[in-house]
């Protein structure tokens, strides 16, 4: 028997992917699957998503951030003398060349994911939640454009194909979008999914239907012998097991300390505003690059979402962040209108779990082979989970990894 503790969707596409290998599977959650940060999320699937969020000369950046609470990346004052060694770890990993090995173990990972997706969702009718339409992103000047150069080198390097659009291009592609945008990238490879929490609940649902079980408890410990797994325990009991998944994203670290491992993991509380029944939305989904937010059209409406907040996992959240992203979405969107009805709004915050060099954990844990860790996607989690899945049922079922994951190991720090 295997347990996965984690129902987002890192947990659910270990849990499908182990069991379409044969294995047993028991996931458990204090909370319904996919009602975390997959929930909240942008929905998109960007394999080209190579780019850290530490770059060279991001340094310069933080006093700004730190002085402008609704800007792109906001750090709480109170919760500094916590985040600096962790801000410390962030800001070296923006070097150039360590920054183009984290570009390369990206794209290994990320890369396939619309593939390795459409195999985990097979039987599973979900076809109607995913779209393959690519990826916009978009400036208002060439200044900008440039200050992203070598993201966008990145991206090539990786064998990313970018269709590169002027003003009158952009406007053809999208007339919903303002004309101030001068210049835009288009991702066709990309895709995304028109509700990812209800993505990972019907994912979740075809796992039970095929005869995996969700336990609803929180996991508090392992009881282990000779270094080898016996059980997993919960708050409800003991599970019996002789393997599990820690994929219980910005919650992991608790458990890892249980089995002496340690890693720098820190939740970037991520917003979301969704406008039901939008009077605009863009054709595909939208990035403003200069302002670090996507628009992406879903089921429900429109969802309006990126910002980032450093404050820890128990902070109360600023909804003046979520808010801001409405002004975002009217100056992206001009046929948005000027006042939007507070009853069409949904505003949303999540605990992304987040590394200082972007690349998850991916690895064995120390005192136990048996226990495999799978968390730290930060801002790539729902791409990143098909294959991450397919990765964890190589570790458990003693398979090779398809990929190199030395970059991923938790032994890094």
């Amino acid at each position: 028997m295997t347990v996965v503790i984690g129902a987002g969707m890192v947990g659910i596409a270990s849990a499908l992917w182990l069991q379409r290998a044969g294995r047993k599977v028991i996931v458990i959650d204090s909370h319904p699957p996919g009602t975390g940060a997959s929930h909240g999320n942008a929905g998109c699937f960007n394999g080209s998503s190579v780019v850290p969020m530490s770059m060279p000369g991001i340094w310069t950046s933080v006093p700004r951030w730190m002085l402008d609470p609704l800007g792109p990346l906001s750090i709480r004052l109170a919760y500094m003398p916590t985040l600096f060694p962790w801000l410390w770890r962030f800001l070296r990993a923006g070097r150039r060349e360590e920054v183009k090995k984290q570009a390369a173990a990206l794209r290994a990972l990320l890369g396939p994911t619309l593939p390795y997706l459409k195999q985990l969702a097979a039987g599973a009718d979900v076809d109607d939640l995913i779209r393959e339409q690519g990826h916009l992103y978009v400036y208002r000047s060439e200044k900008a454009l440039a200050g992203d150069r070598f993201g966008w080198q990145l991206r090539g390097d990786a064998g990313v194909q970018l269709d590169w659009l002027d003003r009158r291009q952009l406007q053809d592609f999208d007339p919903a979008l303002s004309p101030s945008y001068t210049h835009g990238v288009l991702i066709r490879e990309n895709g995304h999914t028109t509700d990812p929490g209800d993505l990972v609940l019907r994912l979740a649902e075809h796992f039970v239907r095929q005869g995996g079980a969700i336990h609803r408890a929180k996991a508090t410990g392992f009881r282990l012998d000779g270094g080898h797994l016996q059980s997993v325990e919960t708050e409800d009991g003991v599970v019996p097991a002789n393997s599990a998944v820690i994929a219980a994203g910005a919650h992991s670290n608790a458990l890892l300390k249980m089995l002496g491992d340690w890693v720098p993991l820190e939740t970037e509380r991520g917003y979301h505003v969704m406008i039901n029944d939008p009077e605009s939305q863009p054709r595909v989904p939208t990035c403003d690059a200069s302002g670090k937010f996507v628009t992406t059209p879903m089921k429900h409406g429109l969802r309006l979402a990126g910002t980032v907040e450093l404050a820890g996992l128990e902070l109360a959240p600023d909804w003046k962040r979520a808010r801001a992203l409405i002004k975002l979405g009217q100056k992206m969107l001009p046929g948005l209108p000027a006042c939007i009805a507070e009853e069409r709004l949904v505003l949303w915050m999540g605990h992304r779990p987040s590394l200082p060099d972007s690349l998850p954990v991916i690895d064995r844990a120390s005192r136990c082979p048996d226990i495999v860790y799978a968390f730290g996607h930060g801002h790539v989690g729902m791409t990143g989970a098909p294959m991450t899945g397919h990765l964890v049922a190589d570790l458990i079922l003693g398979r090779p990894p398809k990929i190199d994951l030395a970059p991923f190991r938790h032994t890094r720090f």
